[in-house]
């Protein structure tokens, strides 16, 4: 912490975002799915595409959940580039339709942007 010549006190940040709406990802991405489990990824349809405006762990973690709610979504994979175009690639047993990604990006305040 720091004050500032106008009086501000500053405190400085390391990560992808403040305390309160980080959330402990490393459960997840290290968790199997349910694919992963019985050996038949090679049966899973990837689907990567841009979303823009996400800053934090709390950002994935709606867009996980939205994406994750779509019927026959396996799994959700976000790489995160806070303040720009995040990368997502969603695994499923069947293509999902752009439209419904769309629509479930939307839903979590987001939008699908190009990478």
């Amino acid at each position: 912490m720091t004050l500032s010549p106008d009086g501000r006190t500053e405190i400085a940040l390391t990560g992808d975002g403040c305390a309160c709406c980080a959330v402990d990802t490393a459960a997840d991405a290290s968790a199997p799915d349910s694919a992963h489990r019985h050996g038949d990824d090679a049966a899973l349809v990837e689907a990567s595409f841009g979303v823009s405006g996400m800053t934090c762990g709390n950002c994935v973690a709606h867009v996980t959940e939205e994406l994750a709610a779509i019927d026959g979504v396996e799994a959700v994979a976000i790489d995160l580039v806070a303040g720009g175009v995040s990368s997502v690639t969603v695994r499923s047993a069947a293509p999902i339709s752009g439209a419904a990604i769309a629509a479930a990006v939307d839903e979590a305040g987001y939008r699908v942007a190009e990478r």
